[in-house]
């Protein structure tokens, strides 16, 4: 059939890329709520792009709770999202200012670090690290 992209065509291959992110998005949360807001739910949760309920670890929250203060409790959305770019494989970058300053206070980033460009980018490894040590309120968003 001459009228068929070739499985080669680059447009072909991007396309289907853009479908298989979106699908590996799906988990992320839609709506990120603030720390003060899931502390008052009975069941912390939200809603993923893909529709699901994501629900949030209460330990965690109050692990968050005591160690930020009040008027970063009142600003941090989470979860905390972490960017993927596949222009720099080694590292993930945050965009959210009030995020940064909530990782900085529980001592997972140096006080010294600054966004620039609208970005702060962190190591893959310890981004894992920070994930294994605070589950349910950061999630990886592919780009």
């Amino acid at each position: 059939m001459p009228d068929r992209p070739s499985t080669g065509d680059e447009s072909t291959l991007l396309r289907w890329m853009r479908l298989e992110i979106g699908r590996i998005n799906d988990g992320i949360v839609s709506e990120r709520k603030r720390l003060s807001r899931l502390l008052s739910e009975e069941r912390p949760s939200s809603v993923t792009k893909g529709g699901s309920e994501y629900g949030f670890d209460r330990d965690v929250l109050h692990r968050l709770e005591q160690a930020l203060p009040g008027e970063l409790q009142r600003r941090l959305r989470l979860p905390i999202l972490f960017y993927f770019d596949s222009t720099v494989p080694d590292s993930l970058f945050l965009a959210d200012e009030a995020a940064m300053q909530a990782l900085q206070s529980l001592g997972e980033i140096s006080p010294l670090r600054r966004m620039q460009g609208g970005r702060l980018w962190i190591a893959k490894p310890l981004v894992y690290a920070i994930m294994n040590r605070y589950p349910t309120v950061m999630q990886v968003v592919m780009g």
